[in-house]
């Protein structure tokens, strides 16, 4: 990368104060730029590195005022995190080198590769495969046959994707994900055993969703599991069978939910929350980290905690009584 602040300021709808021939070619946090580098300014708590920064060009709020005199020439944008974040996608974008394929890798005579598909070694593209244009996918990557994945996908590698999956556009698959394994379903037999049921159905995920490494998204027995639009599922995740996660829900590291369970649009599981199965938890919830959640939630935008999970307000009430039970 190497942009003026002038050039960052175009593409960002930002404007320069300062120099607009200044020069940068990477990236730093604000407390370690240098000159050739650019940093960003968006939380008050870092405020004091704005004034010592030996960065070349830095970004900054519209409506930031310094209170001491700042050496970087600013590139003043509306939001400074989500210039960032689009700045970054700019140039990851550019980085991005496009071939047919390589020649360790086996894609099925009937599998059909969009334009300019990128594909790496040892790669196993199964029948009747559709992939979308635009879409990279790393090495040692299974994708089964009759999968569908849309454009501008980025599989990495190690990723396992089962026959018959439906994948939709701009889908990121963290390495060493499972999309459409066995769902976990047994049938107790008179004699204590267990029969296994077999899982036939599939994983349907929308568009714009971003699933993290090492995350499992189990196929449904019949019909589907569904990850709607928007969604972000973060590393070392379970997902069960038969699942519907609501569309711009986030997931952190290590939650699991059940099998058949319904979760509403724009939720929000923190880190390792349990969900059983077969229950509905309304849009807009908030599960607080650690919790359990093991009935119906029907209260929309409500914010959940402990195990089992309640209403956050009541659970804090009753702990401070606990904790001076237990002082006591």
């Amino acid at each position: 990368m190497e942009m003026t602040a002038k050039e960052l300021a175009a593409a960002l709808g930002g404007t320069v104060e300062g120099d607009p021939q200044a020069t940068v070619k990477s990236f730093a946090k604000i407390e370690h730029g240098k000159p050739g580098q650019l940093c960003f300014f968006a939380n008050p708590k870092y405020e004091q590195y704005v004034y010592t920064s030996k960065a070349s060009v830095l970004l900054v709020n519209s409506d930031f005022e310094p209170r001491q005199p700042v050496a970087p020439t600013l590139v003043r944008v509306p939001d400074a995190y989500s210039a960032i974040a689009q700045l970054l996608k700019i140039v990851s974008d550019r980085r991005k080198s496009f071939r047919r394929h390589r020649g360790r890798c086996r894609i099925a005579c009937s599998a059909r590769l969009g334009s300019r598909v990128w594909v790496g070694d040892f790669v196993t593209i199964g029948k009747r495969c559709r992939i979308g244009d635009f879409t990279k996918i790393y090495d040692n990557v299974t994708i089964g046959e009759g999968t569908t994945i849309g454009r501008n996908c980025i599989i990495y590698p190690g990723v396992h994707i089962f026959p018959g999956m439906v994948i939709g556009d701009r889908v990121i698959l963290h390495a060493g994900c499972i999309i459409g394994d066995d769902g976990f379903g047994n049938s107790r037999q008179p004699d204590g055993s267990w029969q296994k049921i077999e899982h036939v159905g599939n994983v349907i995920i929308g568009n714009d969703v971003e699933i993290g490494s090492n995350t499992t998204i189990d196929r449904a027995p019949m019909e589907s599991t569904i990850i709607e639009d928007g969604v972000r599922i973060d590393n070392l995740c379970q997902i069960a069978h038969n699942v519907v996660v609501g569309k711009n829900t986030a997931m952190a590291a290590q939650c699991g939910v059940a099998g058949s369970t319904k979760i509403g649009e724009g939720c929000i599981l923190a880190g390792q929350v349990g969900v059983v199965g077969h229950i509905t938890i309304a849009p807009f919830t908030t599960v607080c980290a650690k919790s359990a959640v093991i009935g119906n939630v029907r209260k929309s935008g409500e914010t959940l905690y402990g195990n089992p999970a309640i209403d956050r307000q009541t659970y804090l009430k009753a702990y401070a009584r606990f904790k001076q039970s237990a002082d006591d």
